[in-house]
């Protein structure tokens, strides 16, 4: 590294002070060494004694133009959805594309003035700033009520672990509604609110969306900026729209995609004009006739999507009869193999504890060019301490170890060997979609399953055994960056109670911005058909 400056007007740091730094890395520095470096250390001690104070970069929001009230703790958070309620809305809207819908956050997204628990009590943060999305739904003319309730540190597929309590499933009190975004999907299901945000790094849109009964859609990697929302692993991390129909899919997302000069996820340019309207396109659809509708569309039966280990056999034959109904609109169904599908879920195991355990746990995004949110990474050591990790749900403390584990005993080696393997995973998808225009699958193996007993404390094998295998046809597409739309069409038995009858979903997933060609897909099926009569 290269020196910019000598002089050291600040204090000097010492040798005694250096050495137990350098033995704790197992070096041992000679006394001329130690001397040297002492003066360069001093030296970049002093240059960051001198750095001015970030507050005056940060996108704070003008709280005239943006006023927030009402922000309270709610004593009925219905049924565990809720974790905080607030009024906001912007006095003077830029267009009115979502005039009046009322919208929850997810509460790992940054609204200043309002806590962001991110679904646990590990730390106390309320932010400063707003997250870009929020001020987008604002500007047009979108009014915020409050954050959804989220799991444990956005890292269960099952809504047993927010800190402000289990979230239930919409159609059947003691069941899942899904994770990690599980206060959004029931929200939105039971109609509290019009629009939710949910994040999805592992199907955490997608999940609690099949779980409710509503569309969510994991937007292709950088549609949509992530600025101002706490981060699981940025390589994998999506922000998107979760509605009760897929016209509202489209507003919501038209509302918030593209670049906001924050987010390095983003391209540098491409996004604008026709690449970020979505409502026009649904809408001239949805004015064809029915068996019309899909003329011209090639869906792909993605083989390996029907082929998870444990999957229910109830979800297989509902989604199957679904994607027949596409043939009677139109499209041409096909089946496809992408036999790398298969491997996929292993290779984000492997490659989310490193990157996953840093940046979403200890708050240490380095090496991005983004916005850091420096005031709860102060709040988190290099470390977690005792209470810190005792604060964590199962699988954020399960991902934690795992981080441990790695960086001891293979350092960087096991991260970088997963993501050039997923390289291929992904190129085995693009090739799949230049013969189809969608690939088409279930999106959860299984129906939503029943939550353990409040405070039962059963242990992390146990509760995550629950869920075996739910993201196998979720996660792939996290890692891909293609997007992925899940659609409600129909209900089918609870595997612990066949007398419970539980959503399930049909997964879409398209070329990557060509977030339209999911939207168009959905929105004729569902003009077509009624999921909750099937």
């Amino acid at each position: 590294m290269s020196v910019v400056q000598l002089a050291t007007p600040g204090r000097r740091v010492t040798e005694d002070e250096l050495r137990p730094v350098a033995a704790k890395a197992g070096l041992k520095l000679s006394e001329p060494l130690l001397e040297n470096y002492s003066t360069l250390i001093s030296a970049l001690d002093a240059a960051i004694a001198s750095l001015p104070d970030d507050k005056g970069v940060l996108p704070r929001p003008d709280l005239t133009k943006y006023p927030r009230t009402d922000i309270h703790i709610p004593e009925d958070n219905e049924l565990g959805a809720w974790a905080t309620k607030v009024t906001a809305r912007c006095t003077s809207p830029t267009s009115d594309l979502l005039k009046g819908r009322t919208v929850a956050l997810k509460d790992n997204m940054a609204f200043a003035g309002v806590r962001c628990t991110n679904g646990t009590s590990m730390v106390d943060w309320v932010p400063e700033i707003d997250a870009t999305v929020a001020t987008r739904v604002m500007d047009a003319g979108a009014i915020i009520v409050g954050k959804a309730a989220c799991e444990n540190s956005c890292l269960e597929g099952m809504s047993g672990t927010a800190v402000t309590g289990q979230v239930h499933n919409p159609y059947a009190k003691g069941y899942s509604a899904g994770g990690s975004s599980s206060g959004s999907g029931r929200l939105v299901a039971t109609g509290s609110v019009d629009l939710a945000f949910g994040c999805d790094q592992g199907g955490s849109i997608r999940i609690p969306a099949s779980s409710c009964g509503i569309v969510g859609l994991k937007p292709t990697w950088g549609l949509v900026p992530y600025t101002g929302i706490l981060s699981l692993d940025a390589t994998i991390d999506h922000v998107g729209p979760m509605t009760k129909n897929v016209r509202d899919c489209a507003l919501f997302l038209e509302a918030i995609a593209g670049p906001d000069g924050w987010d390095d996820r983003q391209p540098p340019f491409g996004l604008e004009g026709d690449r970020v309207k979505f409502v026009a396109p649904v809408d001239a659809l949805l004015a064809k006739e029915s068996s019309t509708m899909l003329e011209g569309v090639k869906i792909g039966v993605l083989a390996e999507g029907f082929e998870i280990p444990g999957q229910d056999p109830n979800v297989v034959e509902s989604v199957k009869s679904a994607i027949e109904g596409f043939k009677s609109l139109g499209a041409e169904v096909a089946p496809i193999s992408v036999p790398l599908h298969k491997e996929a879920p292993l290779l984000w195991t492997c490659a989310l504890p490193l990157s996953g355990g840093r940046q979403s746990l200890l708050g240490d995004m380095d090496g991005r060019k983004q916005l850091y949110l420096t005031d709860r990474a102060e709040l988190v050591g290099p470390r977690l301490t005792q209470a810190q990790f005792d604060a964590l749900g199962p699988g954020a403390s399960n991902m934690y170890m795992g981080y441990l584990w790695i960086q001891e005993k293979y350092g960087a080696k096991v991260q970088g060997k997963a993501m050039n393997l997923l390289k291929a995973t992904s190129d085995a998808y693009d090739k799949a979609l230049k013969e189809f225009d969608v690939l088409v699958m279930p999106t959860l193996p299984y129906p939503p399953p029943r939550l353990p007993e409040p405070e039962s404390n059963e242990g992390p094998l146990n509760f995550l055994t629950r869920t075996i295998g739910l993201v196998a046809n979720t996660c792939p597409f996290d890692n891909s960056g293609h997007p992925a739309l899940s659609l409600p069409v129909g209900f089918v038995p609870a595997r612990e109670d066949p007398n419970v009858k539980l959503p399930t979903a049909v997964q879409i997933v398209g070329r990557k911005y060509a977030d339209v060609d999911c939207l168009r897909v959905a929105a004729a099926w569902e003009k077509a058909f009624d999921w909750k009569t099937l």
